[in-house]
This record gives C-alpha cells, sequence and structure tokens, in this order.
C-alpha cells in the first residue's frame, strides 16, 4: 500500500571513478636511495586520512617531486578496482643497466611504457614536464654522447 503512494527515489548515476596518475622523479631517503621517474597510479577515490593530511596530490608528494598529473582511462581504471592497495607504483631506476643514466632512454622507457593508453600529444607534454624537473634539480647534467662501437678506416 506505501508502494502505491510513495514514488521511488532516483538512484543517482553510476559514473566511472576519477583515478589519477602522477609522473614525477623520486625524493631521495632512508628508504629510497636511487633516483628514479616514479609513477604512481591511484586506486581508490579513498584515501587514507593520515596519508592525506598536509600533503597535496593525494599524499603522493610525500615520496615524489610530481612533474605531471593526468587522470586514468577507462581500462586502467578497471585495473585499479581489482587492486587491494591505494597506490600501484612503477620506477624507471637511472641506475638501471638499460637506462645508464642517460634521462633521454628513461623518458623513451616510460613513452613505451604509456603509449597504449595516452594520447600523443599527451604524452609529449608527460616527457616535457619530466625533462623539466630533471633539468631543474641536475643543473650540470649533460645527455650522454654516442659512443663509437667500431673503427672505420678509410
Amino acid at each position: 500500500m506505501l508502494e502505491a503512494k510513495h514514488k521511488p527515489m532516483p538512484q543517482p548515476k553510476k559514473r566511472s571513478p576519477r583515478l589519477a596518475v602522477y609522473y614525477g622523479w623520486s625524493k631521495l631517503n632512508k628508504i629510497q636511495k636511487r633516483e628514479a621517474l616514479a609513477v604512481f597510479f591511484l586506486n581508490s577515490e579513498i584515501i587514507p586520512p593520515r596519508i592525506d593530511r598536509g600533503h597535496g596530490y593525494d599524499g603522493v608528494d610525500k615520496y615524489m617531486d610530481v612533474a605531471y598529473k593526468r587522470w586514468q582511462t577507462e581500462g586502467e581504471a578497471k585495473d585499479a578496482a581489482k587492486c587491494n592497495r591505494f597506490y600501484t607504483v612503477y620506477y624507471i631506476f637511472m641506475d638501471d643497466k638499460r637506462i645508464g643514466g642517460n634521462l633521454s632512454k628513461a623518458l623513451e622507457q616510460n613513452w613505451l611504457d604509456d603509449r597504449k593508453n595516452v594520447s600523443e600529444n599527451e604524452l609529449e607534454k608527460i616527457r616535457e614536464a619530466l625533462r623539466n624537473m630533471w633539468m631543474a634539480k641536475h643543473p650540470d647534467y649533460k645527455e650522454a654522447r654516442a659512443v663509437q662501437l667500431e673503427l672505420k678506416f678509410e
């Protein structure tokens, strides 16, 4: 009888979560002793209050210097729903054998990792933001020159 008198409450539309991805350079401390390009994926819209207190960027700036922020794509957000942690973190260490301290190689590796989820234009913005932050932190950095691998006698 009550159902006939009252209209049902409209249910809010389900929206896809707006989860962020942060790009930057890791802060060195007692635990993180190697310089690295860091990518933090937020896995939940709910941030624990003790992490968020006093920190911007959802608390990730405690662990890294943030150079760029973007929103996750639908596919990345689906992956985040399966995670049981607040963040998923990927590092590209500068002293890795493949990178060898070369900034261009680290940025190229990050570009290759993100190329299926991010547009070309945004990839270039990310690359430029990371390069600018690295050069500001390391003003004496010089790009390594190509090494001659063979001798040519003419």
